[in-house]
C-alpha cells in the first residue's frame, strides 16, 4: 500500500521532470537507435559513471557524428581509461565527449597520428585551437570502438558544463524506451551509534525484502530504538536491455515527512571519489555488492539533497513508526519500500565491544606507522572516519588493516631496501597481496636511494616483491623473412608475467613506428596505410620494458613491396 502524501510533497517529488537544459539541441551521436548498457552516475569502481553507454549492436566501427555545431577542442589517446576519446565543445558553453573510440574521421585522424609521430608516442593529449578542427552538427568524427578500458564495444557519450561537471545526457532530450520500474534488490538497517538496537542488536542487519502484486515492496516489521539509518541495493533495467543500471532519484521519508534524497543529475570529478563513502564500503569489499547508504555522515557529495538530520532516524521506545523509500528511474518509473518500526528498548543488550589495538587512526591527523623495514604515512583527512587499525609487519610482509575503510587520498607504503645488493634494489617493488592465492600485484613505486615507496588508497596487506623476469615479445600474424605485401595490419603480443609492462618501442629501419597497444589482448598493432614504410627490406625492432626496467629486444625482417 502506497503512502498517501500532502500535494506539496507529491509535487516536490516529481519536480525532477522539469529542467532548465536545452531540449533540442543535441542530437544522438549514432544513427541507430539508442539502446543502453550503462546509465549516468551509477556506481562503478571509486567513482560514478560519467556519462551514458550506448550499445553498438556487438560492433565497432559504427559511424559517430557531432551533437551539435562546434569544434574539438581536446583530443586524448591513452591505453587506459577512456582510450580514444574526442570533446566537442558547442556555442552554448557544454562539451560533448565521444570514448572508447576505434579511430577517428579521417581529417582528425590525420591530425592525431601527425602529432603522435612528432612526440613518437601513441598516447598523447591535445588541446586544438577553436579554428583548428571546426565540426558541423550531424557530421561525422569518429568510428566506434572497444578502447581503453571498455568492457565491450560501445559508445561512452557525455555532456559537459562549463566547469567541465558531467550532467545526464536525458536532461537534454536524449530519450531511452523505459516503462521498467527499479528493482529493489536488498535493504539494511544500520544501528548508528553504541546507544541505538535494531532486533536486539548493535549492528547492521538485512532485512527481509517481501515484494507485493503492485511491484512495490515491503518488509517484515522490526523493533528498533535510537538513532539508525537504512541502506539499499537498488538497479534499473531499461526495455530494450537486460543490464543492471543505476537508478536517478532515491527519497525517503518517515511519517510522511521527506527526510533524505540522493538526486543523480549532476556531480563533479573532484567529488567523484567519494561514491566509497556513500556506499557500505566494506560490504563492497567483502562481499561485492553496493550497499547505498540513506544516511550521511562526513561526506561532502553534492547529490545529498533535503537531507533532514543527515537522514538519520530517531526511534523512541513505545513509538510506531513508517518508514518510505522510493526509488524512481529518469522516467519516473518508481518502485516503493514500506518499513514498519516499532519503538521499543526492552531486552536491550550491551553493545558489543570494539576491537582495540595500538593503533588509533584519528581522520583529522597525520601518523606515521613503523615497523621493522616498512614505514607508513597516513596524511591529515586520508580517512572518513576514526578507527583502531591493525597494523603488523612480519618479515617482508605488511598487515595493514583489511580493505573495509574507504580512503579520500593516498597514503605511503615505504620500505628500506639498504640491506640488498645493488643488482637486487632495482627489481625490487612493493606489490600489495591479493585473491585468495594472494597474488603480488603491482603498486607503482619509486626508489630514491635506499628507499622504496608507493603510494595508494587501498589498504590490505603488502610485500616486498623482486622481479627479475624479461617481458615476451612474439609475433602473431607473420614470419621471419615473410612477404607483407597485402597485409594491412602488422601484429605483435607482448606480456610480462611479474611486475607488468611499463612501456614500449617499435622501429623499422631505425625509424620509430606507431603500434597501438591494446592491453586487453596484449597486442601491439601498426597500421601500415601510416605511409612510411617505404623499403622493401624491413628490419623490425620491439623493445618492451617492465615496471623495474627488465626489458626485451624483439628484432625480425620482413619485405613489403
Amino acid at each position: 500500500m502506497k503512502l498517501i502524501l500532502p500535494f506539496f510533497l507529491l509535487l516536490s517529488i516529481f519536480t525532477n521532470t522539469q529542467n532548465n537544459y536545452p531540449q533540442d539541441y543535441f542530437s544522438n551521436p549514432l544513427d541507430i537507435p539508442l539502446i543502453l548498457s550503462g546509465t549516468f552516475a551509477e556506481l562503478r569502481s571509486n567513482h560514478f559513471h560519467s556519462g551514458i553507454d550506448i550499445k553498438t549492436q556487438q560492433r565497432r566501427g559504427l559511424k559517430v557524428n557531432a551533437s551539435a555545431n562546434g569544434f574539438v577542442s581536446r583530443i586524448k589517446v591513452s591505453h587506459y581509461g577512456y582510450g580514444k576519446a574526442l570533446y566537442i565543445t558547442h556555442p552554448n558553453g557544454y562539451t560533448t565527449v565521444y570514448a572508447h573510440l576505434q579511430k577517428f574521421e579521417p581529417e582528425i585522424e590525420a591530425y592525431v597520428k601527425k602529432y603522435q609521430y612528432e612526440n613518437e608516442s601513441y598516447e598523447i593529449e591535445m588541446f586544438p585551437k577553436a579554428g583548428t578542427l571546426p565540426v558541423l552538427k550531424d557530421s561525422l568524427v569518429a568510428y566506434s570502438g572497444n578502447s581503453g578500458g571498455s568492457g565491450g564495444p560501445h559508445l561512452h557519450y557525455e555532456i559537459r558544463d562549463k566547469e567541465e561537471r558531467p550532467i545526464n545526457p536525458m536532461l537534454f532530450g536524449i530519450d531511452i524506451k523505459d516503462s521498467t520500474n527499479p528493482i529493489v534488490k536488498s535493504i539494511f538497517v544500520y544501528p548508528l551509534d553504541e546507544k541505538s538496537f535494531v532486533k536486539q542488536n548493535n549492528t547492521k542487519q538485512k532485512l527481509r525484502l517481501i515484494p507485493l502484486k503492485n511491484g512495490d515492496y515491503t518488509t517484515k516489521s522490526i523493533e528498533a530504538i535510537g538513532n539508525i539509518g537504512f541502506g539499499i541495493e537498488t538497479i534499473d533495467r531499461q526495455d530494450l536491455a537486460a543490464n543492471s543500471n543505476g537508478v536517478y532519484n532515491i527519497q525517503t521519508f518517515f511519517n510522511g515527512s521527506r527526510n533524505f534524497e540522493l538526486d543523480f543529475k549532476r556531480f563533479s570529478f573532484d567529488e567523484t571519489k567519494h561514491l566509497n563513502q556513500l556506499i557500505d564500503y566494506e560490504h563492497y569489499a567483502t562481499k561485492k555488492q553496493r550497499i547505498q547508504k540513506l544516511f550521511k555522515i562526513n561526506n561532502p557529495l553534492s547529490i545529498f539533497k533535503s537531507t533532514i538530520n543527515n537522514g538519520f532516524i530517531a526511534i523512541e521506545d513505545s513509538t510506531y513508526s513508517v518508514y518510505k523509500i522510493r526509488v524512481a528511474d529518469y522516467k519516473n518509473n518508481e518502485s516503493w519500500v514500506t518499513i514498519n518500526i516499532k519503538g521499543t528498548k526492552q531486552g536491550i543488550p550491551k553493545p558489543e565491544k570494539q576491537k582495540i589495538t595500538p593503533y588509533f587512526i584519528k581522520a583529522n591527523q597525520t601518523i606515521n606507522l613503523k615497523e621493522g623495514n616498512f614505514s607508513v604515512d597516513l596524511y591529515k583527512n586520508t580517512f572518513y572516519d576514526d578507527f583502531y587499525m591493525d597494523f603488523k609487519v612480519k618479515n617482508d610482509t605488511l598487515t595493514l588493516h583489511k580493505n573495509i575503510k574507504a580512503a579520500k587520498k593516498n597514503f605511503s607504503i615505504s620500505y628500506d631496501v639498504s640491506k640488498y645488493s645493488n643488482d637486487d634494489k632495482n627489481k625490487l617493488y612493493i606489490a600489495r597481496l591479493i585473491g585468495y592465492k594472494k597474488y603480488p600485484a603491482y603498486t607503482h613505486t619509486k626508489r630514491k636511494e635506499n628507499l622504496l615507496t608507493a603510494n595508494t588508497k587501498t589498504l590490505g596487506t603488502y610485500t616486498l616483491a623482486m622481479d627479475t623476469i624479461k617481458p615476451t615479445i612474439t609475433a602473431v600474424n607473420f614470419k621471419k623473412g615473410q612477404w607483407l605485401s597485402k597485409y594491412r595490419y602488422l601484429k605483435i603480443k607482448i606480456d610480462d608475467k611479474g611486475s607488468g609492462i611499463s612501456n614500449y618501442r617499435a622501429t623499422i629501419n631505425g625509424k620509430w613506428i606507431l603500434m597501438e597497444y591494446d592491453y586487453k589482448t596484449k597486442t601491439l598493432t601498426h597500421d601500415f596505410n601510416d605511409g612510411i614504410i617505404n623499403d622493401t627490406k624491413n628490419n623490425l625492432k620491439v623493445i618492451v620494458t617492465d615496471n623495474v626496467g627488465n626489458n626485451s629486444t624483439f628484432e625480425t625482417l620482413f619485405y613489403r613491396k
